[in-house]
């Protein structure tokens, strides 16, 4: 699942239009560096538009490719650590910037937008951590976690799939013309 789908599952209308009025829409070309890594991060980006290539710190070894829906940027804004990875754009891509400094701003300011946006990136992670660690073979037999239920979302969060999906298809109306 997308990290935006996750995060907007879990805010509100008005936080996402505050998302849509501090944002600013920004197009890469192919071989553009959105991230960099070592270098400081200063926006969370929301691909709406392409796709992405995370690559190792050398830049020669592709890690994942991220599509429309996808946010980058989040561990560092997380740790305030750089980025072990950049990310690039592999075809011309449009994303939504999310200044930093102004979300951290409003995570100071708003506890509920807060509470909200650390649970859907705790979520996230989360989900992410099982999925890895399934792949690596490990929990291979556990007997709370078949093969079947590794993939499956919690029933909470399927509700909100659907009104995050609306919610993603209202910012890329917004910021798809430009």
């Amino acid at each position: 699942m997308r990290k935006a789908l996750f995060i907007l599952g879990d805010l509100s209308d008005s936080d996402l239009d505050w998302l849509s009025q501090v944002g600013r829409r920004v197009s890469h070309v192919a071989g553009d560096h959105l991230i960099r890594a070592r270098e400081p991060v200063s926006d969370i980006f929301i691909l709406l538009e392409g796709r992405l290539t995370v690559q190792d710190a050398s830049g020669r070894q592709v890690v994942a490719s991220l599509y429309p829906g996808e946010i980058v940027g989040e561990l560092s804004f997380l740790d305030s650590r750089p980025p072990n990875a950049s990310v690039v754009a592999a075809e011309r891509v449009v994303a939504l910037a999310i200044s930093r400094e102004l979300l951290r701003a409003r995570l100071e300011s708003d506890s509920k937008f807060a509470a909200h946006f650390y649970r859907a990136l705790g979520v996230f992670l989360a989900s992410r951590l099982r999925q890895t660690m399934g792949r690596l073979g490990f929990g291979a037999g556990d007997a709370l976690e078949d093969d079947e239920s590794v993939d499956e979302l919690d029933p909470e969060l399927l509700d909100q799939t659907a009104l995050a999906g609306r919610r993603f298809e209202r910012l890329l109306a917004r910021f798809r013309s430009g």
